[in-house]
């Protein structure tokens, strides 16, 4: 059993101290240590390392509290090299100082490697950003929302503390029930990242790198399999391969063994296209649209003209070649 003692405060808890306390614990060094709730300063003194507690952040004390007035730092702000600018809470300093080597042991990739690197910031900003942005009491958007988000997993942990008006006021439990929570969501994401998400980067790179076998604009890619997430890789690759033109088409096969012919959007969050498929296209369905468009074996094109379909690859080839040409 180990002796390492992890201290945080007592009473209600939020999601950042117990993501940091989680994360603390998948290191071998802390992998045992009694998690001391307390704002009792020699108690705290007391403890190998500190969360959210303490008034001091200081990473040779391994004091990572970020309640004191003088605390504005970022992830920007303490490594230049990432962009968040996200104020940090205690989740976030743990994940700054300690998350590679927390992945590292969770994933078995080497540290330093680019795999790694790349699910370091992939968990910081698809995970660990909201926790700091939400304890730190940052909105997600200037002005009225329309509708109240009251799933997230802050609102989640929070719901774990006693009712105000319960006649036991305990936190223990609910803490530890938190603990769990957390920990199984943080695993979920990073399992997801790490042998999903992080496999279709290399099959979109590998379509990249071959496009012009599929067709010589440069502008078609084809994924040999369907259903891959695609487009966040597409744009990042795009940049970090400094392609000369932009892609326009993504294809890939269904479910039902048929193909699809996809427009890549203008960015992740708009539903406008570089290049949309052919206007008089849009609506058209099976005979009515091979008959229209002069394609056998075609299935579709959605009404807003962002995807369409196909019965073999050839023939979405031929539709994503056919709006190119009308483009030039």
């Amino acid at each position: 059993m180990s002796s390492a003692k992890i201290g945080t405060h007592n009473g209600t808890f939020h999601c950042d101290e117990v993501l940091a306390c989680y994360l603390l614990r998948q290191l071998p060094e802390y992998k045992d240590a009694e998690i001391i709730r307390t704002r009792d300063p020699v108690e705290l003194a007391r403890c190998d390392i500190v969360v959210d507690v303490g008034g001091v952040y200081d990473h040779k004390q391994y004091r990572y509290d970020h309640h004191q007035r003088s605390f504005e730092e970022t992830f920007n702000s303490l490594c230049p090299e990432k962009p968040w600018v996200t104020r940090l809470s205690s989740a976030g300093l743990v994940y700054l100082h300690f998350g590679r080597r927390i992945l590292s042991h969770l994933t078995h990739l080497a540290q330093g490697t680019t795999q790694l690197e790349i699910l370091y910031d992939k968990m910081y900003e698809n995970f660990v950003e909201e926790v700091d942005a939400v304890d730190n009491g940052i909105s997600q958007y200037d002005g009225e929302a329309r509708y109240t988000v009251s799933t997230t997993l802050s609102t989640r942990v929070s719901h774990l503390n006693p009712w105000w008006n319960s006649d036991c006021q305990d936190t223990e439990e609910g803490f530890n029930k938190a603990i769990a929570l957390v920990g199984a969501e943080f695993l979920d994401r990073l399992q997801y990242y790490q042998n999903a998400w992080l496999p279709a980067r290399v099959m979109v790179e590998s379509a990249i790198k071959t496009r012009h076998q599929v067709d010589a604009s440069g502008e078609i890619v084809l994924l040999a399999q369907g259903g891959c997430p695609w487009k966040e890789h597409l744009f990042l690759l795009e940049k970090e391969l400094v392609l000369d033109i932009t892609i326009k088409f993504v294809l890939y096969p269904d479910q039902n063994g048929q193909w699809r012919v996809q427009c890549v959007p203008a960015g992740l969050n708009t539903f406008h296209n570089r290049l949309s498929l052919l206007e008089d296209w849009c609506g058209l369905r099976d005979n009515a649209l091979s008959e229209f468009s002069g394609i056998p074996d075609c299935v579709f094109v959605h009404a807003n003209g962002f995807i369409g379909g196909n019965k073999t690859k050839e023939g979405v080839l031929e539709m994503a070649r056919r709006t190119l040409q009308a483009s030039y």
